[in-house]
């Protein structure tokens, strides 16, 4: 495996990472286990609270800097990158001003006696982190994990190798002691090992299936805590009541944003009959609207997809679809522009029984699909493997609670594509994975709720 920084723009790779040796990451568990023992120890929460404000600090200090890091990694417009540093700065802000309450014991009442639970650290943790937020991914789960007492070893995705160092580097700046965050370029055989190491003690991932499926094999082989992420193939409902000139303005920016490479981003759009027509000329008048070209260049409004292997696999599914009978109702046609850019496209008509109707398409491409009733579009919703996010439009909020608790899925939106905020969990059900992260239920994913009990006296 290389880790390489290819530019999605330019075609050229920018730098070229040496791969982790056994050696290497031998001594980084070593380091980083002793670095769990003195903090069960010691403790140290208020040194561990200093370096994230410290981290917050130096994130919002070098913005412009850590911006252009992730669109020559993998592609991302450059407005995009720096909304992505002030989301990870953000997340230093509420993990340390929740920390005192998050790792507070709770008391239990009993009449038996006494009792209480004390939050815990657990250990190292190894971070499998996907490319398509290069920073974001590692901050979500990195921070809550530090005030805890957790290291992490991560093992970034091989083409934003670039962003993971620098991340890894800010940590270290803001005065983390060694072991606290060690990004390493691992084999997926070294990944592997390192789960199975006594000296870890979970693994949270975030990707594919297939990569969580393999991973997940290797914890559950180890006996080890982990948590995944795997993507989805959200839901857009428009109700009958839903407010059109908002619709026009979130939908197609709810597929399009980062290049629609987005794991909870809107992809399967589900419309009433009577509005049918009217949702694809707003999605066809929007897609074609878009300035394909430089992400570093302010003006450019969609990227290039993070790799030729990305661009390739879409057009794959999209031919997949249309030879099983779907039809393009815009786009589907090659880009004249050197970078990895694919022309945002629009199918109708997928049917069932076409091997795309269960498929995430990870890149500019909505599936609309007509229904005749709301309970059609919650049944079609609910046909899926994947249960992340869904997006319900409507003027009545009761109305709009009711549709998003009757569909399969860890996060409903309400009138909005999809967000993302520190003090929001995040997560999904079925195929999309299993556990949180951020707000009070990340923190506690890996921590150790250690009964202490003393029995009344008879």
């Amino acid at each position: 495996m290389a880790y390489q920084t290819i530019n999605p723009y330019t075609n050229q790779v920018e730098k070229t990472f040496k791969n982790t040796t056994d050696e290497e990451l031998e001594q980084t568990l070593a380091t980083a286990h002793q670095l769990y023992l003195n903090w069960r120890k010691n403790n140290n929460l208020e040194k561990r609270k200093q370096v994230i404000l410290n981290l917050g600090h130096i994130l919002r200090e070098r913005r412009e800097e850590y911006a252009t890091i992730m669109p020559k990694d993998m592609g991302k417009l450059i407005g995009e990158a720096k909304g992505e540093v002030d989301l990870c700065a953000s997340f230093c802000d509420y993990y340390v001003a929740n920390a005192d309450k998050f790792l507070a014991p709770d008391i239990i009442a009993t009449t038996s006696g006494r009792a209480k639970v004390i939050k815990q650290s657990l250990g190292t943790l190894v971070a499998v982190e996907p490319w398509n937020f290069p920073f974001y991914q590692i901050a979500r789960v990195f921070i809550p994990n530090f005030i805890v007492g957790n290291p992490m070893i991560l093992k970034d995705a091989s083409n934003c190798p670039a962003s993971a160092q620098a991340f890894a580097d800010a940590v270290k700046e803001a005065g983390a002691p060694a072991g606290s965050l060690t990004n390493l370029f691992l084999s997926y055989d070294q990944v592997n090992k390192a789960i199975a190491d006594k000296r870890v003690a979970g693994v949270c991932l975030t990707g594919s299936e297939r990569g969580g499926a393999a991973v997940a094999k290797e914890a559950g082989t180890n006996l080890k805590k982990n948590t995944m992420e795997l993507g989805g193939n959200d839901a857009f409902i428009i109700l009958d009541d839903a407010d059109w000139n908002l619709v026009e303005k979130v939908a197609p920016a709810a597929r399009l944003y980062n290049a629609g490479q987005v794991c909870t981003s809107s992809k399967r759009f589900i419309v009433l009959e009577k509005d049918y027509d009217r949702f694809l000329k707003i999605m066809k008048e929007a897609f074609s609207k878009v300035k394909m070209g430089d992400p570093l260049d302010p003006t450019t409004t969609l990227a290039p997809l993070s790799s030729k292997k990305a661009k390739d696999k879409l057009q794959g599914q999209v031919d997949l679809a249309v030879k099983n009978g779907a039809k393009v109702y815009y786009g589907n046609k090659p880009v004249d522009l050197e970078g990895q850019f694919f022309m945002p496209t629009i199918l109708t008509d997928i049917t069932p029984d076409n091997p795309i109707f269960d498929t995430e398409m990870f890149g500019p491409v909505a599936s609309v699909y007509k229904v005749k009733s709301e309970e059609e579009a919650i049944e079609l919703a609910n046909n899926s493997s994947y249960g992340l996010g869904n997006t319900v439009f409507s003027q009545d909020y009761e109305h709009a609670e009711r549709v998003a608790a009757k569909i399969e899925t860890g996060m409903s939106w309400i009138n909005d594509g999809w967000a993302s905020l520190p003090e929001l969990p995040f997560g999904g059900v079925k195929n999309s994975g299993y556990g949180r992260e951020l707000s009070g239920y990340g923190i506690e994913e890996f921590m150790n709720k250690h009964l202490i009990y003393e029995a009344r006296q008879q």
